[in-house]
């Protein structure tokens, strides 16, 4: 990994939870979609976070999610607020997109592990791949669905791509699921032989999805996420 300045460009909020960070490195890296960075706090405190946009971008973009004050991820973004510049290591991650598989693909974000998934499928539509891709975002609430927008452009403008919003409680016009995300797969396959999964999102939900993918057959060797590393 290197550590890299970035010049702190913008800290905006996409709601009152999550927050839209741009960052530009003072010196290009090389990283893969679906890898993440992490910021440097002090030197034995260094946080990491998904890379939301594709490689090549100009800018480097993160969702931060950070709903309670002093909280752990609050911290950061007080710190990239009031501060010009913040030091990165980056790149981490053995999640990326494996980009020379031609088995279909099933996206799984909860929350803000959208930004891992973005990065992927931005990837995917750069490098005009076209391997069929259904693509699961759970969140509690529609308010929560923090780029609902962009996920739903990507679904009208490309026809391998199938975005599937699952929220738990529903408004009555809301076109989408309304289940619990887990239960909305397993739902949805009989089985999930034959499919390479990237999955992010909160440490209990994916170690969650891992048994229940594990009882629909799935084959861990083409299973990612980086919180596979963290978790038993």
């Amino acid at each position: 990994m290197n550590t890299i300045r970035c010049k702190v460009v913008s800290v905006t909020p996409f709601n009152d939870a999550v927050f839209q960070v741009t960052l530009q490195p003072e010196a290009a890296f090389d990283f893969k979609a679906g890898q993440y960075l992490s910021i440097v706090m002090g030197e034995k405190d260094k946080r990491p976070f998904s890379i939301a946009s594709a490689p090549g971008a100009e800018l480097i973009e993160l969702h931060i999610g950070a709903a309670v004050s002093e909280s752990y991820p609050m911290q950061v973004v007080e710190r990239l607020k009031t501060n010009d510049y913040i030091d990165i290591e980056a790149p981490a991650g053995n999640a990326f997109l494996r980009q020379e598989s031609n088995r279909p693909r099933i996206m799984v974000a909860g929350g803000t592990g959208f930004s891992y998934i973005k990065s992927i499928i931005e990837q995917q539509i750069a490098t005009g791949q076209t391997v069929a891709t259904q693509f699961y975002w759970g969140c509690r609430t529609e308010e929560a669905m923090y780029y609902q927008a962009i996920a739903r452009q990507w679904h009208e403008e490309h026809n391998w791509l199938e975005f599937i919003p699952v929220v738990e409680e529903a408004p009555a016009n809301w076109n989408g699921k309304q289940a619990n995300l887990l239960a909305q797969i397993k739902q949805d396959y009989v089985s999930l032989v034959g499919y390479d999964i990237y999955i992010a999102g909160r440490f209990d939900m994916v170690g969650a999805a891992r048994e229940v993918f594990r009882e629909m057959g799935v084959d861990e060797a083409h299973l990612y996420g980086d919180a596979f590393a963290f978790i038993k």
